[in-house]
């Protein structure tokens, strides 16, 4: 009999991402990085000028911290201990929105925080790259965990029966992103691994959720 699955986000479910980001803006590149809202196009803005930054360089931005500065990323208080708690009852695979050449390096800073699992790279909606994933495993159940409401509406659509759960580790971020939950298209959202993994024990434990 196959095993159950859970299929993670990293950015901010597995290891903090904006706050480094943030960091690494302050330091490097002349830039205030401050979330009011989950519109990334207002946060940020060149010092002194107090301009917003353009989206195209914001693009940049993103893709050399990418490049460059993966190693600042540090994990999400309990996730570490969490997703190796769910690898003991469930295969474990990472889901995330990188470039694909990134898949190796988002494997290595996984592994050096003490997270061995199968990566997957993705661009856009993930529905379809869930449901790719759960026709190759075929489990018995399966859990997705992500933090942006948007990947939560495509998974809804596009593979009902897995169980979703929202959560965002980020404080920064976590007040300003849209509860996919409320929306329908969650099954929970929780954004501590204290108060999620038993949840997410539960449900693999459990039966599978329509």
């Amino acid at each position: 009999m196959s095993r159950p699955l859970v299929i993670s986000d990293c950015d901010e479910v597995l290891l903090h991402m904006v706050a480094p980001f943030r960091d690494w803006l302050d330091e490097e590149q002349g830039i205030d990085f401050v979330m009011n809202s989950a519109d990334f196009g207002k946060a940020l803005t060149h010092k002194g000028s107090g301009k917003l930054v353009e989206p195209a360089e914001i693009w940049k931005l993103l893709n050399a911290f990418f490049d460059t500065e993966m190693h600042r990323q540090g994990p999400i208080a309990g996730a570490v201990h969490g997703i190796n708690a769910l690898a003991e009852k469930a295969d474990v695979v990472i889901l995330t929105n990188l470039l694909d050449h990134r898949l190796e390096n988002r494997a290595e800073q996984l592994a050096k925080v003490g997270i061995h699992a199968r990566v997957f790279t993705n661009q856009g909606p993930k529905g379809p790259a869930l449901k790719a994933i759960i026709d190759e495993y075929r489990p018995s159940r399966a859990v997705f965990i992500d933090d942006l409401p948007q990947h939560h509406a495509s998974a809804a659509e596009t593979v009902p029966g897995v169980t979703r759960l929202h959560l965002c580790g980020e404080p920064m971020l976590a007040p300003h992103i849209d509860c996919a939950h409320e929306a329908g298209h969650a099954h929970a959202r929780i954004d501590d691994w204290a108060r999620a993994l038993p949840w997410l024990l539960e449900k693999l434990d459990g039966e599978q959720d329509d």
